[in-house]
């Protein structure tokens, strides 16, 4: 399984991410080939989430300041409740994200990872999913939102938690063998 070669993924986080939310979709990534790429805020580590307690550390690649979404051929945004709340307060990151669409390349977003999204102000008429305490925010934002394991719309995939990780993995190999898509622009 090697479609994915030469494919470079970013992965958005900040502390507080649900570490399996990462683990699990970047190992998938790998095992078909591509190059992933932590980017954060923060510069060193950022550590994980596990359901209750802090989890492990993993290092930074990129500092946000220096990423630029020309760079990379998809973007993956795990979940957690501290992450999303953290980053959507960064300009730099609410851009970052915007820039992909913008360029009609696959995002994935699960659990809490969509409110991303909303910030970035890409969700009107998409239908997504979601950790079901978020769907208000996604349905205000314009969203369809419906509870599903997986939701591919336009090169967009999302998924509800953890549970969910086999379908939106494989749903996020695909969606990225596929490339851009024209319609996934904003």
């Amino acid at each position: 399984m090697s479609h994915l070669i030469g494919k470079k993924v970013a992965i958005l986080v900040e502390d507080g991410f649900e570490q399996v939310e990462l683990t699990s979709p970047k190992e998938a990534l790998e095992e078909h080939g591509a190059q992933t790429y932590i980017i954060s805020p923060k510069r060193g580590n950022v550590k994980g989430w596990e359901h209750t307690k802090w989890g492990e550390e993993f290092p930074v690649d990129v500092a946000i300041e220096e990423a630029n979404a020309n760079d990379y051929d998809a973007l993956l945004l795990p979940g957690g409740v501290m992450n999303p709340d953290k980053l959507r307060t960064n300009k730099k990151a609410v851009q970052f994200v915007r820039s992909f669409f913008d360029q009609g390349k696959p995002v994935a977003a699960i659990c809490h990872g969509p409110w991303m999204l909303v910030e970035a102000g890409v969700v009107n008429g998409r239908k997504v999913t979601s950790y079901p305490s978020i769907q208000t925010d996604l349905k205000n934002a314009g969203a369809n939102w419906v509870n599903q394991e997986v939701v591919v719309d336009r090169g967009l995939v999302t998924s509800r938690n953890p549970d969910d990780l086999p379908a939106f993995n494989r749903k996020l190999v695909e969606e990225i063998s596929e490339g851009q898509h024209e319609r996934q622009r904003v």
